[in-house]
Formats: C-alpha cells, sequence, structure tokens
C-alpha cells in the first residue's frame, strides 16, 4: 500500500464520491449565498421574467373601478326578547348580518334593475342573466366594530358603479320601509300565539309536578333533601350506629384485658379503678383493704419476735399460722372479685353487641327508604325545573307585551345613509404594487429554484475544498487562467521560463515544491502527469513543472508518452520525425540519441517519436519498461507525459510503471463523475496517486487556494530586504539561491536532527 502525505490508498478508494445527478459531497458543502451567486444571472433573468409578464399583465388588463356606499342600522327601543339572567332566550343580536343578507336578496335586486336606465347600463349589456351578474359583483360587508353596512359593487365603468350602488341602497330602504309599517303588530301577534302556546304548557307541567307530588307519600316528608325527615332520621341512625360500634369495641378489649390480668390481681384492681367512670365495674372490698392491713400488722409483730425468740417458738409459729389463714382469706376474694368483673365486663360485651346489630338493621331499612326518596326527588326536581323556565318565560311574553302596547316602534330599525356612493377616480384592480410585488416574489422564488436544479445538475468540480472532499488527494497548486492574449502552445508550455516573474511562474513553483515534500527524490523519480479528459493542461504543466524542477538544480527529462496527441516537441520546437521514443522501442534509434536537450540546463526532452498504430501494445511492453528502469536512473526526475485516463488505458499502464502519478483538472471544467472514474481507473492498476494540481484558475477566484496579486514582484528583479534600505537581486539568482530558512533545514539534514525517512528532500536545494 502507497501513501500520500498521510493518507493511504484505501482511504482514497473509500473518499466519498459524487452521486450521479451532484449530490453534494460529504464533508464539503457551499453555502446557500454562495450557490446563488454562481447561479444570480439565472436568478436575475427569471426575476425580470416576472417582472416583464408582470407589467404585460398590467398593460392588458382592464382597469376596474369599486364605488362604495354606507349605511347605519339602528335599532331604535328595546328587543322584543332580550336575554333573560340564565342566557336561556338569545335576543336579536344578528340583525346586521340579516339585513345584509336582504340587500342581495333577489327581490331588492330585482327592485334595483327596474329602476328608470338601470338595464340599459353597459355593465349588462351583454349579460344573459342580470340578477346574478349583480349579485356576483355586489359585496355586503357588515363592520366588525361598529353597526355600519358596506355596499360595494365593481365594474370597469365608474360612474356606472356608483349609480347601480345607490339604486339597489334606495331599493332596500323603500323596501324596508314598506315592511316597517306592519313590523309593531306583527310581532305582538306573534307573541299574543307564543304566549297562549306557554300558558298551556305551564299549566301541563304543573299538573305534571303535582301529580308526581301524590304519587310518592315520602316527597310529604319535604321535597328538599337538606330539610327532609326521612334523610335526617338516616343522619341519626348512621350517628349512633357509629357510636354502638365503637363502644363494641370498647367491651370487647376490656374483656380481652380482664382475662389476660385474672390472675394478678394487684393489676386488675388497678384496672378496674381506671374505669370506673363507666359505672358498671364493681369496686375492691374493704375486707380486702382490712385484711390486708392486718397482714401488715402480723408480719411487723413477728419481725419484733424474731429480735427475742426463736423461729420455733410457740408465739412465732401462732403467728405464722394467723398470717397464712389471713392470705388464703386474701386469695379468695381476689378469685371471686375477678370472676365477677369478668361476667360483669363479658355481659356488657354482649349488650353492646346487641345494641350495634340492631342500630345496623334499622340503618339499612332507613338507606334503603333514603334511596328511594333520591330518585324521587331527582325526579321531582327535574319536573320543578322544567315548571319554573316555562313560567319565566311566560313572565318575559307578558312583560314584551305590555311594552309593545306602550310603544308602537319597539325593535323597528332606522336605516341612515352614512356615506352615498360616488365614481372612483382610481381603480382597484388591478393593483400594481400588489401585482408586481407578486411577480418579484415568484421570480425571486423561481430563479432561486432553477438556479439550485442547475447547480444540482452541475457537475463542474469548483473548489479545492470539493476536489479534496470528493478524492480524497491533497492539493498539490492552483495555477492560475493564462489569459494574456495570442500566447502559443510554446509560450504557454514555457510560461515559468519567458515570465518567471509571472502569477503562474509562481503556482508552478509551488506545485514544485509540493512534489518535492511529498515525494523524496528516490521514491518518486518518475512522475507521471496526466488528467481525466483531454484540454484540462496537463501536457502545459507537465513542461512548466520540469523547467521549475531544472532550475531547482534537478537533473530533469520529459518524456511525452502520448502517441495520440502528442505536444512537447511542439513546446520545445524539436522535430519528433528523426528519433523519439517511439524510434527507441522500434530499436530505430538509441535511447541516448533520442534524448534531445532544450537548451535550459538539467533539462531534456525524450519526443514520442514518429506516429504509431499501436501505441497501447508499445507502452506495455517490457522494451518500455527497461526504458523507463534506466532513464530513473540517469535523472533525477522523469516527467511523463500521457493521454487523459478516460480517453485511453495509456495512462492506466504508465501509472503501473511510474513511482507516482499527479492528477491536473482544469478548474470550472473538469466534472465529479468523470474524475471519481479516473482515479478509479489509475487505482486499480495500484497507481501512487500524489494529489491534485488544478489548472486554469480564474484570477479573480480563490475557491481554488488562489488570489490574484501577491505583490512580490517588480518586473524581472526580486526586493530583498526591509525597511528603507532594500536592495534589487536578479530573479534567476534568486531563483537558484537558498533561503536562509532553507540553509537551517538543510543543516539540520547533515547534522541528522531530521528522521532519515526523508532524507532526499534535502534535493529539492542546490548543492553546496
Amino acid at each position: 500500500m502507497h501513501i500520500m502525505n498521510g493518507r493511504s490508498e484505501s482511504s482514497t478508494s473509500e473518499a466519498p464520491a459524487a452521486m450521479p445527478g451532484g449530490e453534494a459531497i460529504e464533508g464539503f458543502s457551499d453555502s446557500l449565498f454562495e450557490i446563488l451567486w454562481r447561479r444570480r444571472w439565472t436568478v436575475l433573468l427569471a426575476t425580470v421574467t416576472a417582472l416583464a409578464v408582470g407589467l404585460v399583465y398590467l398593460q392588458r388588463t382592464i382597469p376596474r373601478y369599486t364605488s362604495t356606499s354606507r349605511l347605519y342600522v339602528e335599532q331604535t327601543g328595546p328587543a322584543p326578547i332580550e336575554r333573560d339572567a340564565s342566557g336561556t332566550v338569545a335576543r336579536w343580536s344578528n340583525y346586521l348580518f340579516t339585513q345584509a343578507e336582504l340587500i342581495r336578496r333577489t327581490e331588492t335586486l330585482s327592485a334595483a334593475l327596474n329602476a328608470p336606465g338601470l338595464g340599459e347600463l353597459r355593465t349588462f349589456a351583454e349579460v344573459d342573466n342580470p340578477i346574478a351578474a349583480l349579485r356576483r359583483q355586489l359585496d355586503v360587508v357588515v363592520g366588525k366594530k361598529d353597526e355600519i353596512i358596506n355596499i360595494s359593487f365593481t365594474c370597469p365603468y365608474p360612474d356606472e358603479a356608483a349609480h347601480i350602488v345607490n339604486t339597489v341602497v334606495d331599493a332596500y330602504i323603500t323596501a324596508h320601509n314598506e315592511r316597517k309599517r306592519s313590523t309593531s303588530a306583527e310581532v305582538v301577534k306573534i307573541l299574543r300565539e307564543e304566549k297562549t302556546k306557554r300558558d298551556q304548557e305551564l299549566r301541563e307541567k304543573f299538573q305534571a309536578m303535582a301529580q308526581y307530588e301524590l304519587q310518592n307519600e315520602n316527597l310529604a316528608y319535604g321535597t328538599d333533601r337538606e330539610t327532609n325527615v326521612i334523610v335526617d332520621k338516616l343522619k341519626r341512625l348512621e350517628s349512633a350506629l357509629t357510636e354502638a360500634q365503637l363502644d363494641t369495641i370498647g367491651w370487647q378489649s376490656d374483656y380481652a384485658a380482664i382475662q389476660e390480668m385474672a390472675d394478678s390481681p394487684s393489676e386488675l384492681r388497678r384496672f378496674i379503678e381506671n374505669r370506673r367512670g363507666k359505672g358498671v365495674y364493681i369496686t375492691a372490698t374493704n375486707q380486702i383493704t382490712s385484711l390486708q392491713a392486718e397482714l401488715q400488722n402480723l408480719e411487723r409483730s413477728r419481725t419484733d419476735c424474731l429480735q427475742r425468740l426463736k423461729p420455733d417458738a410457740a408465739a412465732i409459729v401462732a403467728l405464722d399460722a394467723e398470717m397464712q389463714r389471713i392470705r388464703q382469706q386474701i386469695t379468695a376474694l381476689d378469685e371471686e372479685f375477678a370472676t365477677t368483673q369478668l361476667a360483669v365486663s363479658e355481659r356488657e360485651y354482649l349488650a353492646a353487641e346487641a345494641r350495634e346489630a340492631q342500630l345496623q338493621a334499622l340503618f339499612e331499612q332507613q338507606r334503603q327508604e333514603t334511596v328511594e326518596l333520591n330518585d324521587q326527588l331527582v325526579q321531582y326536581a327535574l319536573l320543578r325545573s322544567d315548571y319554573e323556565r316555562t313560567k319565566n318565560f311566560c313572565d318575559i311574553l307578558d312583560d314584551r307585551i305590555r311594552v309593545l302596547n306602550v310603544d308602537p316602534q319597539v325593535a323597528s330599525l332606522n336605516v341612515e345613509i352614512v356615506e352615498a356612493a360616488e365614481p372612483a377616480t382610481v381603480p382597484s384592480e388591478p393593483q400594481k404594487a400588489r401585482v408586481m410585488g407578486l411577480a418579484l416574489c415568484l421570480g425571486l422564488f423561481a430563479g432561486v429554484g432553477l438556479g439550485l436544479v442547475r447547480e444540482w445538475k452541475d457537475q463542474r468540480l469548483r473548489s479545492a475544498e470539493e476536489i479534496s472532499a470528493l478524492l480524497g488527494l491533497p492539493i498539490l497548486g492552483a495555477v492560475p487562467a493564462m489569459t494574456a492574449p495570442k500566447q502559443t502552445v510554446a509560450i504557454r508550455g514555457q510560461k515559468i521560463r519567458i515570465s518567471p516573474e509571472s502569477l503562474e511562474a509562481e503556482a508552478y513553483r509551488t506545485v514544485r515544491t509540493a512534489i518535492f515534500f511529498g515525494a523524496p527524490k528516490d521514491e518518486a523519480r518518475t512522475v507521471l502527469v496526466t488528467s481525466p479528459a483531454p484540454g484540462e493542461g496537463k501536457t502545459t504543466a507537465v513542461s512548466n513543472l520540469g523547467i521549475a524542477m531544472a532550475q531547482a538544480g534537478q537533473k530533469t527529462l520529459i518524456v511525452d508518452a502520448d502517441f495520440r496527441r502528442p505536444m512537447q516537441h511542439r513546446i520545445f520546437s524539436l522535430d519528433r520525425r528523426v528519433g523519439g521514443l517511439s524510434a527507441v522501442l522500434a530499436g530505430q534509434v538509441d535511447l541516448e540519441k533520442a534524448v534531445a536537450p532544450t537548451g535550459l540546463a538539467h533539462l531534456d526532452v525524450l519526443t514520442c517519436g514518429p506516429d504509431v498504430p499501436n501505441p497501447a501494445e508499445l507502452l506495455n511492453s517490457r522494451r518500455f519498461a527497461e526504458i523507463v528502469g534506466v532513464l530513473a536512473r540517469q535523472y533525477d526526475r522523469v516527467l511523463v507525459d500521457s493521454p487523459p485516463v478516460a480517453a485511453v488505458a495509456d495512462a492506466q499502464i504508465l501509472a503501473a510503471l511510474c513511482d507516482v502519478t499527479i492528477l491536473v483538472l482544469r478548474a470550472q471544467r473538469s466534472t465529479r463523475r468523470v474524475s471519481i472514474q479516473a482515479c478509479e481507473s489509475l487505482l486499480g492498476v495500484d497507481a501512487h496517486l500524489l494529489g491534485v494540481v488544478v489548472n486554469d484558475v480564474p484570477q479573480k477566484c480563490d475557491r481554488y487556494g488562489y488570489a490574484s496579486g501577491y505583490g512580490y514582484y517588480s518586473h524581472n528583479y526580486r526586493s530583498s530586504g526591509n525597511g528603507r534600505h532594500q536592495h534589487k537581486i536578479p530573479i534567476e539568482e534568486v531563483e537558484h539561491r537558498p533561503s536562509r530558512r532553507q540553509r537551517r533545514y538543510a543543516e539540520r539534514l547533515r547534522a541528522g536532527l531530521i528522521p532519515e525517512a526523508r532524507p532526499e528532500r534535502s534535493s529539492f536545494w542546490p548543492k553546496g
């Protein structure tokens, strides 16, 4: 596996490739602004086209004028029916929208069209259905924050538009005044009919409520849940049952405690004393207390006697017998006390259980009655609610009827013309600013879309970052475009010699430096220079790189292996018919005689020789491989010019024989797909791809790592020194004279301070 500036062939072969159609490359993408700037003419053309279409539309569209009349519709007096507190009955709040529909109804429009002179207007001259046309063009809008109705009509004739609107308004006001005369009587009649029906409904609901109350006796105790006797009784039974359950639990715990303390009379007596508040326990008798006091006296007497008598004395024995008798009496009394207390506790516990069971039965019975009552109360509440709602509505009807009998103008509408329609002086359609703004937006959107589509379809490589990300190869240098007029092939091919101070010459020196540092002389004596497709400038790059390497002091040979379209003999003004590579391969000329000098120090050229019918077979022969080996031993660098990779197989054969391969791409012309295919073809023959040289870069473009105008050169001299004390040095001397940094690097190489893996890079500088 060959190593290329820290990159391996495997990494190169796995570099992300462009997909068909020009999708974005992984690791590289232009910003939207850069893309649109490149496609600015597309965006501009689309925008101008859209604006032109907008102008044509404005020129050809017939202007239309809109006239508007404004009406104020007011309710005079209270409404017939208002909303009550519960929001059940709604008032007539949408009357403005109703009036707007009345203006557009067929009767109003027909009356307007029957007005004198309206049917003969030019607006309705070629209309089959004038009413439908009038309704379609008439716009009636209700104000959102006021009680103003706007009536508008649009047509090509401003005078007719104003006349039509005013005629429609007059027809509406006339119809409204005719309806206004009978409004009060009709409303009173409607309200009376409604009142009669509501009274009948009120009676029916009252009867249903009374009948239901008679059918359910529990409602006699109260129709309100909070005051009903059955519900109150259930609450009291629930409280009593809770107390009984707590009492039962208390007696149960006392009974268990007395059973446990039956063998401990003293603890039982203390427990009974604590429970004396209940009033059912029997306290300890005074006899036990007196016996205990007597026993204490006998114990003191026995103690006094023991001080004077022996334990077996008759007095001591008599005292012991008396004490034993008293203890037996106390024990008998304690047992009787415990038995009595246990019986009392058991009796009270059983009585509490019986009381709890009785209360539980009563509670369940009362709860069942309450459940039945609850259903009755709910049904009764629904009946009462219907009755109350109907009663309230009847009261509202009575009140409205009284108001209408007093004021016959109640709920009538007063229509006033706020502003009559006038002929418009400025057309409302088309709106020029809106049309042109819309055209501008559509043009910009279309231009941006077309620009993005063209960018997506465009396969050309546009920057050094894109080339590096696409091919996985380093950029050795970018050569600016040679824009000077009348530059022949020879001038372009020897640009670095003819114009050593030019930007192109400096660019080739940069490429030369990158090759020297990226490929030591012993590892890269034979260098193949090729391109993916024809016309990308590989031949010019070969000749200029050869001159640059020769100027650096290296013995250099240029081999023209392009039998298809040879050019090196034209660049250096040589005759390829008298010798050359094909003649050497055919055995007609010796290799030493075929190599021609160029007149430049350290630089020779081996032309392609006469034309041959089988170039690929000649290059793939053992003889050619031997020639390449001989030349590699005789020269420091051998630059091989080959045909394009995509055109023929010659470049692949040469790449397999040469130490390293340099790919030349042309800015703004080389495509992604062809470049990828070229790299894959070269990697398929195990070629060592050193990097890419970008050729023909526009001088105003720095997307390939090149910007015009260095400011280093002044004619044929280069300035050295700093400050005011500067002196001129001939450029030839500078070109062959190592700098201070280069000398220091060479000294470190000779001193062994730099690893031996790159010692041959010192050949970059002239010896001595």
